[in-house]
């Protein structure tokens, strides 16, 4: 207890701003619509899970503070329950719907959110053909006039899909079993995939399948799992074991930089390993996925660097607030940053508290 006393003293010098909630049941889903609202979502096995759509505080969605503010908790605006595990979630941009993911992978849940009620209801499914118990497809989605859902458990299953028409319109068409951990959009026909064993591949959909590639997991990676995201920095590649490497979308075969991320264990679930770039901070990346906090650093600082790296920020409020042990405290399921506002993040754990928090740059201070 003296610990919590002890940092809820300390907290008014590391935040700007810090809100903590508690969620009806534990997400992995931390989807924005716009930069008011996330979507959260339930994971569950053997039992409906909740889809939430969340509004903001008020304080939380202007652009500078401006005083004290009634509203000081989330407002829930939209809900509905799947009949199933939701691991991910994607909003699909300019439109009412939202594809789901999750256990068991045999379909893709389309959703529409309400505009005359609260209710998001579940309106079709896109079919998934690799049918396996124990894994579930990756989702991202190809924003234009027409989206298109990009799909696939494994590198040979991968596909997009016209979401109006369930038309196929590009496939992978290789019989390559390689397991995928994370897909993401960069452009209209561009898209990254990473494999869990750290195989990151940049892919043209206007081409037959040639990505540029490197096939081999980074040195040192010992086994591990990995995921990664391309920013305007490059690409940010975590193991599970918290090696994180840069690299040069030009050159994949090559690290710009390998460190080692201060973690005390390997991530007890790498299913829940997250590496996401700050939209308004052009060198800072945050990664959760091993305890229960969220580190962030800054990645200017790693120049001519190997080795161990320090945090330049770590946010421990989900062991801290609600006196948990050590070895007691939650995983950290996922966080992202906020859209507009550059030093604000939002982070979920395994006991369903939510933490909205601006965190102060210490160097600010120097």
């Amino acid at each position: 207890m003296e610990a919590a006393e002890d940092w809820l003293v300390e907290s008014l010098r590391l935040y700007q701003d810090f809100h903590a909630f508690d969620l009806s049941g534990a997400t992995r889903v931390l989807e924005w619509i716009e930069d008011k609202g996330v979507f959260v979502a339930g994971y569950e096995s053997l039992k409906k899970n909740e889809i939430l759509h969340l509004v903001l505080p008020l304080r939380l969605s202007v652009k500078e503070n401006q005083g004290l503010f009634p509203e000081r908790d989330f407002k829930v605006c939209h809900g509905g329950f799947s009949d199933r595990s939701v691991f991910d979630l994607k909003h699909v941009p300019d439109t009412r719907l939202l594809v789901t993911s999750g256990l068991p992978g045999c379909y893709l849940q389309v959703w529409q959110v309400a505009e005359d009620s609260d209710v998001i209801k579940a309106v079709s499914t896109i079919a998934v053909h690799e049918k396996e118990a124990s894994l579930w497809p990756r989702v991202a989605i190809f924003s234009s006039v027409a989206p298109g859902v990009l799909h696939g458990v494994r590198l040979s299953g991968l596909k997009v899909v016209d979401l109006a028409s369930q038309k196929t319109t590009y496939t992978s068409g290789v019989s390559d079993s390689e397991e995928l951990s994370s897909l993401q959009v960069l452009g209209a026909d561009t898209f990254a995939f990473c494999c869990t064993s750290g195989r990151l591949g940049l892919v043209d959909t206007r081409q037959k399948w040639a990505p540029s590639e490197n096939v081999s997991p980074s040195a040192g990676s010992r086994g591990g799992r990995w995921c990664a995201e391309v920013g305007g920095r490059g690409i940010a590649s975590l193991c599970s074991d918290g090696q994180l490497c840069l690299l040069d979308p030009r050159d994949l075969c090559h690290p710009v930089s390998s460190v080692q991320c201060p973690v005390s264990t390997p991530s007890p679930d790498p299913e829940l390993l997250r590496v996401t770039w700050a939209p308004g901070l052009d060198n800072c990346l945050a990664i959760s996925g091993f305890d229960a906090t969220v580190q962030v650093h800054d990645v200017m600082c790693w120049a001519g660097t190997e080795g161990q790296v320090e945090p330049l920020f770590t946010h421990r409020g989900h062991i801290l607030l609600d006196g948990n042990a050590p070895d007691a405290a939650p995983l950290v399921t996922t966080h992202t940053w906020h859209p507009r506002k550059p030093r604000t993040l939002l982070s979920a754990a395994s006991d369903a508290s939510l933490h909205v928090w601006d965190w102060v740059d210490p160097r600010a201070s120097r």
